[in-house]
């Protein structure tokens, strides 16, 4: 685990010197690092996400719990996250207004996703108040 942080913060930190360098000279080839700097970080972390999916799975199937409410929250994570990285390549290449669209539509998506979830707390909670 310390040597992966130790090659993130290395990488982080080579990454910005090149791009102090290049946005002085060559603005579009400082934005091509930034991306692709992105993509590596990105490609890093699937083994550990997998992991982690892993590890939730085999915790849902031993208590017993629908595994749709687990896929819907997993789903809702992975917008959150992929929005989160899409945006912040956008402000990196400094369109903010682009950045600031592809936050609402991460939001409008989640919210959707949540949609069954919040409906089956409701049903639950309509079952329990007297009629």
């Amino acid at each position: 685990m310390a040597v992966e942080i130790a090659q993130i913060v290395g990488l982080a930190l080579v990454t910005t010197v090149l791009l102090l360098i290049l946005r002085q000279e060559k603005p579009v080839m400082a934005v091509l690092l930034s991306i692709v700097f992105s993509v590596v970080i990105f490609i890093f972390m699937i083994g550990k996400i997998t992991a982690i999916l892993d590890i939730m799975k085999e915790l849902v199937n031993r208590a017993g719990i629908n595994y749709f409410f687990l896929a819907t929250v997993l789903k809702i994570l992975g917008v959150a996250y992929l929005g989160e990285f899409a945006s912040a390549i956008c402000s990196d290449a400094g369109e903010q207004a682009v950045a600031r669209k592809v936050e609402f539509a991460s939001k409008i998506i989640i919210a959707v996703l949540a949609l069954p979830i919040i409906v089956a707390i409701i049903e639950s909670l309509m079952e329990l108040l007297p009629k």
